[in-house]
């Protein structure tokens, strides 16, 4: 599955149980995928919003490629070995990339 189909999948079930991420801050989420294009998720009052393209200033942006983005998805990448070798960069704040991991956690619970 292309990791936009499964970023879909991802804002579907983060909108059907929106309460692990009402007490979020409104937020924009940014992959540059190194082997593809851009993406945002962006987080607005208790909803998700996927853009295909930038729509808005990023607070975070993950910068990495399509297998490793589909590992995050599936909660099944080990970010902090994949950012001390190099095979994701974050620019902005870490604390909200480490955020963003731990929302992917809960949705991954979810069957």
């Amino acid at each position: 599955m292309s990791v936009v189909n499964e970023l879909k999948v991802f804002i579907n079930k983060v909108n059907e149980f929106p309460e692990h991420i009402k007490e979020e801050k409104n937020r924009v989420f940014q992959f540059d995928i190194t082997d593809s294009n851009t993406v945002q998720v962006e987080l607005k009052e208790g909803q998700a919003f996927l853009h295909e393209e930038v729509h808005a200033e990023p607070d975070v942006t993950l910068i990495l490629s399509e297998k490793h983005l589909l590992k995050l998805l599936a909660d099944d990448l080990n970010t902090t070995m994949a950012f001390m070798t190099g095979q994701l960069k974050v620019d902005g704040k870490m604390g909200l990339a480490l955020k963003l991991q731990e929302i992917v956690k809960k949705y991954q619970a979810i069957e």
